[in-house]
């Protein structure tokens, strides 16, 4: 029998309609988390954008559902890239989703921009429930920041201040597991209008391969319906990243990918 939700094409995946209405509510819930504290959230030529300077990820700043004629994408990459290094970016990013126009891969190729990953939005369709975690504490800083900048080279004092603004922000999650007296892993998330993600888990290499991971991502599904979120999604690497998203009880959702650009030479 056919699901009418699914796509024909690809029955793992949701039908085109089905997969635009879920994106417009994931984007727009990352667009407002990429924002805290500092940071704004706006237009650029025909995308949303999202603009964080105290935030060292790539999560604080890229650009996504870019819509209208081929024309307008194209001049909306090249405001991109000038929008990017005005801030300071090394690279201009942005998520094409099923928000995006299909002739994007073309329009940014001749632009410069490159596919450097290929993602799928999971939603949670699992049970949650909390296993052994904890919310994170003001004490717990150092210990996560180690984590993240062993994980993703950047200036710790810098990842300091941005894991801050999110402690005190409500709509935010922050949850980590225990390994005697140091973090052994975390994980973060954010909800907001019903909408929750799971964003970040990073463990530990000793404590790897030993259900961790997984007991920080379905307490963090969790964690987000109590904040009240109705739908709990997350994006994803192809391959390993969506298995273990199958196992903390995630469905493929919709593809995205991820175009980046070098702006490096409009710093100067």
């Amino acid at each position: 029998m056919v699901d009418p939700l699914r796509d024909p094409d690809d029955p793992e995946l949701l039908d085109p309609y089905q997969a635009r209405e879920l994106a417009v509510l994931v984007e727009g819930a990352r667009l407002a988390s990429g924002a805290v504290r500092y940071g704004k959230v706006g237009r650029v030529g025909s995308a949303s954008v999202v603009i964080n300077r105290e935030n060292p990820l790539p999560s604080g700043n890229f650009g996504c559902a870019l819509d209208g004629s081929s024309v307008e994408v194209a001049s909306t990459l090249l405001q991109l890239e000038h929008t990017f290094a005005a801030v300071g970016r090394a690279e201009a990013v942005v998520y094409a989703s099923p928000t995006t126009v299909d002739e994007i891969e073309g329009i940014a190729d001749d632009s410069g921009w490159y596919a450097v990953e290929e993602l799928l939005t999971v939603v949670h369709r699992g049970p949650a429930r909390l296993e052994g975690v904890r919310r994170a504490v003001d004490a717990d800083l150092p210990g996560i920041v180690e984590l993240l900048s062993d994980e993703l080279v950047g200036n710790r004092a810098r990842l300091s201040r941005w894991l801050g603004h999110r402690m005190d922000d409500p709509r935010c999650l922050l949850l980590v597991v225990d390994d005697g007296e140091r973090i052994g892993g975390f994980v973060s998330g954010f909800a907001e209008r019903g909408v929750g993600l799971v964003e970040q888990c990073v463990i530990r290499p000793a404590r790897r391969r030993r259900g961790v991971g997984r007991s920080l991502v379905v307490s963090a599904a969790a964690a987000l319906r109590s904040a009240g979120a109705m739908l709990v999604a997350s994006q994803v690497d192809e391959g390993p990243g969506e298995r273990f998203a199958e196992a903390c009880g995630f469905e493929a959702a919709y593809p995205v990918t991820a175009y980046v650009r070098r702006v490096d030479e409009l710093l100067d």
